[in-house]
């Protein structure tokens, strides 16, 4: 019986003595795989490093690197995803400012900087960047109803308008500002009106005309043949006038839209000078004006279909002439600027209100001092059009009651 108990006591010693071994190698391998997952943690290895099918843990260590690649794959999705929104963010036009709770700004697009002039909007209040009281209003109304905010206002120093929607963000108690420049839509609209009311007006001249004109004639006047031929001759300048306008409308419209292509050719910025001056000269003589030319000995060639550009330089100098009283002069003049030539027209005449400047190459706007002369209106924005399809720009100087000089550059011919 002794022996019995002395061989159970001897087995089960041998059973405790094999399971406390295989406890330690196994609290032993945990122990280096926790440390193994903890150095992942801090990125000190690898997750493709992180070994698995560990003896005695492969459940756990296949669970968590599956863990760990199914993160690691999150990550990268939502790595890519934050760089498509910073792409979108950087080159978007409209401004982006997101700010904490207590209104310190954590995030500004370039566009958000570009619109207030700040070059670094990051870690500064929303009052430092936005400096305006009706925005700054708006911002703090948003932060006390937690309700999404609209205003539009107008800059007069900066001739801009912008727009701010202001957003809460319910979690976190801050809020994204969304800024918005309107000043080129509002330019636009204002434009557009202009244009209607304008050409309204230019029609209603006319029309009006025509209509006393065939009244005057149904009363009786066509029994006066004097009186009669007189009549109709005034009839047909007013048609004239209004065929005009339209033709113009028509080939405004029609280089506009890109259907008037134009034949570039090399040619000789003097050849188009000589010739747009020939045919204006006798208007300046009329109008008892000298018509000066000027322009060095060589020239470079430009790419450039001579009847538009002539048209142009015709345009310019009508004009010059137009607006220049008797005794005044008009100079055409041409110069070298880089890869272009510059082209000028420069009167002695009443100039244009600095106002009036921006707005002279737009359709039928005409200045107060013009208003009352011949013309559709029509000219510069037929010029601007023209000049801008060669490749070139067009502008004017002036300064009221000293005259004014238009410039336009086309572009040397490379070849």
């Amino acid at each position: 019986m002794i022996y019995v108990l002395l061989a159970f006591l001897l087995a089960t010693l041998s059973v405790l003595g094999w399971a406390i071994w295989q406890y330690t190698g196994l609290r032993r391998r945990l122990e280096a795989y926790i440390q193994a997952l903890h150095s992942t943690a801090r990125d000190e290895i690898s997750i493709t490093d992180l070994s698995h099918d560990q003896k005695g843990l492969e459940d756990l260590s296949n669970a968590v690197k599956s863990l760990f690649v199914a993160q690691q794959a999150q990550t990268a999705a939502m790595d890519t995803e934050r760089e498509k929104l910073a792409t979108v963010l950087e080159t978007m036009t409209d401004g982006v400012l997101i700010a904490d709770v207590d209104g310190r700004i954590h995030f500004a697009n370039p566009a958000a900087g570009k619109l207030f002039e700040c070059e670094t909007a990051t870690g500064r209040t929303v009052a430092e960047v936005v400096r305006h009281h009706q925005l700054i209003e708006a911002w703090q109304k948003c932060r006390q109803t937690s309700e999404a905010q609209d205003e539009t206002i107008e800059l007069p120093t900066r001739r801009q308008f912008l727009r701010l929607v202001v957003v809460p963000d319910r979690h976190t108690g801050g809020s994204l500002l969304l800024v918005q420049d309107l000043t080129r839509l509002r330019r636009l609209e204002t434009v557009r009106r202009d244009f209607i009311s304008n050409l309204s007006h230019e029609l209603r001249t006319p029309l009006a005309s025509l209509k006393a004109l065939t009244e005057t004639l149904q009363e009786g006047a066509l029994d006066d043949p004097p009186a009669a031929r007189h009549f109709l001759e005034r009839i047909e300048t007013e048609v004239d006038a209004l065929s005009q306008m339209v033709a113009e409308l028509l080939e405004l419209s029609r280089i506009e839209s890109g259907q008037v292509p134009l034949s570039l050719r090399k040619i000789t910025p003097v050849k188009l000078i000589q010739s747009a001056s020939e045919r204006m000269r006798a208007q300046a003589e009329r109008a008892g004006l000298t018509l000066a030319v000027e322009y060095p000995a060589s020239l470079p060639k430009v790419q450039a279909d001579l009847p538009r550009l002539e048209q142009v330089l015709v345009n310019l100098i009508h004009n010059a002439i137009k607006f220049t009283r008797p005794g005044g002069k008009v100079r055409l003049s041409a110069e070298v600027e880089g890869d272009f030539v510059r082209f000028a027209v420069q009167d002695t005449g009443s100039g244009i209100p600095a106002d009036d400047l921006p707005r002279i190459f737009e359709r039928f706007y005409k200045a107060d001092g013009a208003r009352s002369g011949s013309g559709t209106g029509l000219g510069l924005s037929i010029s601007r059009h023209l000049v801008e399809a060669h490749g070139g720009r067009i502008w004017t100087e002036s300064v009221e009651g000293k005259g004014s000089t238009f410039y336009f550059t086309i572009p040397t011919s490379q070849k």
